[in-house]
């Protein structure tokens, strides 16, 4: 074993030219990839904010008294699908008009008689804030007497979950082509390391040394290499990511775990390439 990690680690120190562009190689193709993912995490922050106001609201017939809503409260609060229910009186109804629709201040400051209803708004937990879940709740909803409308926005909600569709489908079509792309650019760069070294494993195997003896170092050295490639490519996202941060937008950035994986993710790559690369030449010779 010590051996193998003398070995990989030599080939650092043989070729370091060659060792930096095979880091290099393996950092930008890794970069794309973990780009694009942090396109996808963005924009699917943006799609739970938007959920976020995903919410049913009921009008209550006027005259209902209060009490009746407050168990009414209690019964929808108890629905698995509900996160939180809001009593909103007719006067605090008519308030939010006037603060909110400004155009119609006049209007609506010379009212002799509150035109605006009582109502129940309802917030969904995530994972329930879909058009069919919506309209499962809106439907049982309708059982209340003193419901006399109850809206929910179907039209938003059915392009809301069009646009989650979209951005699922295009996300993983753009992300195993970039991931296909980088085991190919990956692949060839090791492929370039290892005919390097043909001459060494051709006397390698001159002298009697097995094929397991010979593959070792070489898979080390590309796992090495891949995780440091992996290190430098989550260095370069977080580089871009404080740059539109600071100049385009709010955004996050990875998780630790998530940058780990990131990490992880070149090492197998450096280890499988480096394994098929080397499988190939010892059958050559």
């Amino acid at each position: 074993m010590t051996l193998t990690v003398r070995e990989a680690l030599l080939a650092f120190r043989r070729a370091p030219l060659l060792s930096a562009l095979s880091i290099t190689t393996i950092a930008f193709a890794l970069f794309v990839v973990g780009l694009f993912g942090l396109v996808a995490l963005n924009l699917r922050r943006a799609l739970m904010g938007v959920e976020e106001r995903v919410e049913i609201v009921v009008y209550l017939m006027r005259g209902t008294p209060v009490e009746v809503a407050t168990m009414a409260i209690s019964d929808i609060q108890a629905f698995p699908e509900v996160a939180e229910v809001r009593y909103v009186t007719e006067d605090e109804a008519l308030e939010r008009a006037r603060r909110e629709l400004v155009e119609f201040q006049g209007l609506l400051g010379d009212l002799q008689v509150n035109p605006l209803p009582a109502s129940l708004e309802i917030s969904l937990k995530p994972g329930f804030r879909d058009t069919e879940h919506v309209r499962q709740v809106a439907e049982r909803l309708q059982g209340f007497r003193f419901a006399e409308d109850i809206r929910y926005g179907r039209d938003w909600l059915e392009k809301l979950d069009r646009l989650r569709d979209i951005a699922g489908i295009v996300g993983l079509a753009i992300g195993a082509a970039f991931a296909v792309a980088s085991i190919i650019i990956i692949g060839t760069t090791i492929r370039m390391g290892v005919l390097h070294r043909s001459r060494e494993i051709a006397i390698m195997r001159l002298v009697g040394a097995t094929d397991g003896f010979i593959r070792r170092p070489f898979l080390l050295e590309g796992a090495l290499k891949g995780a440091a490639g992996g290190a430098l490519a989550v260095a370069l996202n977080y580089a871009a990511y404080v740059t539109v941060d600071r100049l385009v937008f709010d955004s996050v950035f990875y998780e630790p775990p998530q940058a780990l994986l990131i990490v992880l993710f070149g090492t197998a790559l450096g280890f499988a390439a480096s394994a098929v690369s080397v499988r190939r030449h010892l059958k050559r010779i």
